[in-house]
């Protein structure tokens, strides 16, 4: 045919002749999905340099909103480079940008208002790096998996991003109190060069053969209906993941319900755990099947967040929330990705991580409007009941498919 896969001696990874699920490519892509993911989750911790420089709550609220919002809309350009270029030239740039903007940090000098619009620009090229890295990565290792164990290599392989998230701020606090920011940035940019060198031992999984034919573009992807439908559901997921992971320090705080991080324990916890007993769960039952009892568990974690006035009862609700968010992400991907062309995969990642992006944002700015407004209860309920609009969603469908 007109796209062929490149350096695969044989049959290729995912053409179904190999069942290895943790090949050294495998192995490999997980170090640098954690790394990379460490440090980025090291600068959870950048608001602090933000007020250190003289800067305010808006000016927090923007420089770090405005990562996210370039990343999400960034998205189809990047998709569309990953399925032309190829996944490991693309992942290359990300890891590359990654890098450096970590390194660019170490020249902000002075007060925040002497370096505003430099640091904002940074800002949004970071985000755009950190775009790349994780849809590249995601569609890079489905080039990998077997089909019929694409599920279960998604969930495994997506314990690397939960691991990183976890470690980065916990090595970024260390390195703060160590040696301050520039200690703090130059450790994020060792674990984002970890990442980068991880990745360079490793083959192209698929390039286009020259004179092939054009490929549907990101957007006419998005509008065929199945993709239109997981894209939906992956915006609420987004949505519920932004109210329980931007908002739940405060409520804490508010409540004097002690410290957060029982909270993020439970959580992140509960997803690594539901990733390993479930892992191969939508390779045997189908996605379709898991998806209402990960947006089942997610509405009674945020319920448990709105009604939570003990500290017991905030560990519950980061176990529900953890356990929704460890079915949901591998669940949408497989779901997203299973039986498409491989020229398309790309493109279909980019659908997937954008509308979780465009979820991340939208949620932060309305739920913060609200709790705001209404206080943290009404932030929460909101959050559960446009996420039981989704578990209805999925209901319908499946009564549809299930026939009269």
């Amino acid at each position: 045919g007109p796209w062929r896969h490149a350096a695969v001696s044989g049959p290729h990874p995912s053409d179904g002749h190999n069942t290895r699920l943790y090949t050294p490519a495998f192995c490999a892509l997980f170090v640098a999905n954690l790394c990379t993911v460490a440090s980025f989750g090291a600068f959870f911790l950048f608001p602090l340099f933000i007020s250190e420089r003289g800067g305010s709550e808006s000016d927090i609220g923007l420089l770090m909103g405005c990562f996210a919002l370039a990343s999400a809309l960034c998205r189809p350009w990047i998709s569309e480079m990953i399925d032309r270029i190829g996944r490991k030239k693309s992942y290359g740039v990300g890891s590359l940008c990654m890098s450096l903007c970590v390194l660019c940090y170490l020249l902000l000098a002075g007060n925040l208002s002497d370096f505003y619009l430099p640091l904002l620009l940074l800002r949004i090229v970071h985000g755009i790096g950190l775009a790349i890295c994780f849809t590249t990565i995601f569609t890079w290792i489905a080039d990998l998996l077997p089909p019929h164990r694409l599920g279960e290599g998604i969930g495994i392989f997506g314990v690397s991003g939960l691991v990183g998230m976890a470690l980065g701020p916990a090595i970024g606090e260390g390195a703060l109190a160590r040696g301050g920011f520039p200690l703090f940035f130059l450790t994020s940019f060792a674990l984002a060069s970890v990442g980068l060198i991880a990745h360079l031992p490793l083959q192209e999984t698929f390039v286009p053969a020259p004179g092939s034919a054009p490929t549907p573009s990101f957007f006419s992807l998005l509008r065929r209906p199945r993709l239109a439908r997981i894209a939906l559901t992956t915006l609420i997921f987004g949505f519920a993941v932004a109210a329980s992971s931007n908002f739940v320090a405060a409520l804490v705080e508010r409540r004097d319900l002690g410290m957060v991080y029982p909270f993020f324990l439970a959580y992140s916890g509960a997803a690594i755990v539901i990733r390993f007993i479930g892992a191969s769960l939508a390779d045997r039952v189908g996605e379709r099947r898991l998806l209402p009892w990960g947006l089942g568990l997610t509405v009674c974690g945020l319920l448990s967040l709105a009604l939570v006035e003990k500290e017991a009862m905030l560990l519950v609700a980061g176990l529900l929330a953890g356990s929704g968010h460890g079915i949901l992400f591998p669940t949408l991907n497989s779901l997203a990705i299973r039986g498409e062309e491989l020229q398309n995969r790309g493109k279909i990642t980019g659908i997937f991580t954008g509308s979780i992006d465009a979820g991340l944002f939208a949620g932060s700015l309305l739920l913060g409007w609200v709790g705001d407004w209404a206080g943290y209860a009404v932030l929460f309920y909101l959050a559960a009941a446009l996420t039981c609009g989704g578990l209805l969603l999925e209901h319908l469908r499946n009564r549809r498919a299930a026939g009269p």
